[in-house]
């Protein structure tokens, strides 16, 4: 019902950006108002997974660095991590629920490390 496909992800520098994307498809995304509620999730290894970012909230942890943004016609989430943090490593996902069901991607790495 829905596919979210994350990429982006990989080795960055202390103070360095990146830009994740998670491609978004299906009959749930059709759904007035699905597609803006698509977030951004990170897990580093051992921890719970944590919430990021959606429209127009943030995690603390990340406040001013990281911005959601969306492509309707390419039915793409994006988002832009500046200032990164050496923070080692967390895999991210995009999320979203519907019908009482959470879908998630399967999620892409972000390594900040000198």
């Amino acid at each position: 019902q829905v596919q979210l496909v994350e990429t982006g992800g990989g080795l960055v520098q202390p103070g360095g950006s990146l830009r994740l994307s998670c491609a978004a498809s299906g009959s749930l995304l059709s759904t007035r108002g699905a597609f803006q509620a698509v977030d951004w999730y990170r897990q580093a290894p051992g921890k719970q997974r944590g919430f990021v970012a959606r429209r127009y909230e943030y995690a603390h942890a990340v406040g001013d660095r990281f911005t959601i943004s969306r492509d309707n016609g390419k039915s793409t989430v994006y988002l832009q991590m500046n200032t990164l943090k050496v923070e080692g490593t967390d895999r991210y996902y995009c999320h979203i629920a519907g019908n009482g069901v959470h879908y998630w991607g399967q999620g892409t790495e972000v390594t900040v490390a000198s």
